[in-house]
């Protein structure tokens, strides 16, 4: 595999050139273990791994259990967590043996780029950092810890450790691959004498929506307003049911008036591969109560396969376990090629 190293290019991937040559890319990716995954993570990010999977892109997945105290007092259930999160991957259609999948505890090697990393970025630039003042102000804390202030330097670590050149993110998360960027270039011009030992990463932006959950809240594993992709589908037709919609009988799309309405016929359109608007034409005025029958029925159907796949993962004993360790030995064997790299450049290898 060649990956791309020049300084110049885009901050925005074209979807095109990835499926065009995906050997030229390294997709970095994760999630946070403080719950189950829910129906916004399957077509916010879930279904877009698999299909660069699919499309032949190298892929790391980082199951990110040192961040679930950036924004949180204590750290819950991390293990079963940890546990739940991998099975929500392979259940949607994550493959091992494509896909390398780990925990951020268990490769040391990784955060140890947090270090140097740190010596890149000032303390106003992460204090500008959109994402980590919208995190702070959701977690409802008094203050900021050093860890959620410094978010955007681990991220940069996970991309970095195994010289990932392409994020899957939403808009919302551009700030961090920008930050990635920067602390690449820096590295390159400061610790390297301008040889580029990291390459700047591209962002690819996902075409998924935002769905709002039950409560016409943003959908959210710690609202318990999100459908999660374990649950029966009797769980899920009580969660509908109770969706926040309006007073109005006939059905249309229009996010900007009608977000709870509009959020749900969403949901339906993408589990049928139609526009939103052939959804609200099709419901018309049977209003709210015909609108969530179909989204009961198509998202049941849509998670049906991907429930019986978590299931027959779940009842396999170990294999959780095995999977991540084999995932750790791969990510650990770069992670270190990476940080011999970063101390040649340093010239820390001299004793």
């Amino acid at each position: 595999m060649t990956l791309t190293t020049t300084l110049d290019i885009p901050l925005l991937a074209d979807p095109a050139d990835v499926a065009a040559d995906p050997s030229r890319y390294r997709v970095l990716t994760g999630d946070r273990p403080t719950g189950p995954l829910h129906l916004g993570h399957y077509f916010g990010t879930l279904l877009n791994r698999v299909r660069l999977q699919r499309q032949g892109v190298e892929t790391f997945l980082v199951v990110a259990d040192y961040q679930v105290i950036t924004d949180r007092l204590s750290p819950g259930e991390i293990a079963a967590n940890v546990r739940e999160v991998v099975l929500d991957n392979l259940a949607a259609g994550i493959d091992p043996d494509r896909t390398t999948v780990f925990a951020h505890s268990a490769v040391p090697a990784l955060n140890q780029l947090l270090l140097p990393f740190l010596s890149l970025t000032t303390v106003a630039e992460l204090q500008r950092n959109p994402t980590v003042k919208d995190e702070a102000a959701a977690s409802g804390l008094a203050s900021i810890s050093g860890l959620l202030l410094t978010y955007p330097v681990h991220q940069a670590a996970d991309i970095l450790f195994c010289h990932g050149n392409l994020v899957p993110v939403g808009d919302d998360q551009l700030p961090h691959v920008e930050q990635t960027r920067t602390i690449a270039r820096r590295f390159n011009e400061r610790y390297a004498g301008g040889r580029a030992v990291f390459g700047e990463p591209q962002a690819l932006l996902s075409p998924a929506p935002r769905l709002l959950g039950v409560d016409g809240r943003k959908m959210s594993k710690s609202r318990g307003n999100a459908i999660a992709l374990k649950a029966t589908a009797d769980e899920t037709a009580r969660l509908i049911r109770r969706s926040v919609t309006d007073a109005r009988r006939d059905i249309t799309y229009d996010p900007a008036e009608r977000p709870g309405v509009s959020s749900l016929v969403e949901v339906a359109a993408l589990c049928l591969g139609v526009a939103p608007e052939e959804v609200a034409t099709q419901v018309g005025a049977g209003g709210s109560a015909l609108l969530k029958a179909l989204v009961t029925e198509v998202v049941n159907e849509e998670l049906r396969p991907v429930r019986e796949r978590r299931a027959a993962f779940a009842a396999e004993p170990g294999l959780v376990r095995s999977l991540l360790a084999d995932g750790a030995e791969r990510a650990s064997a770069l992670a270190e090629s990476t940080l011999t790299e970063v101390q040649d450049a340093l010239g820390m290898s001299a004793y």
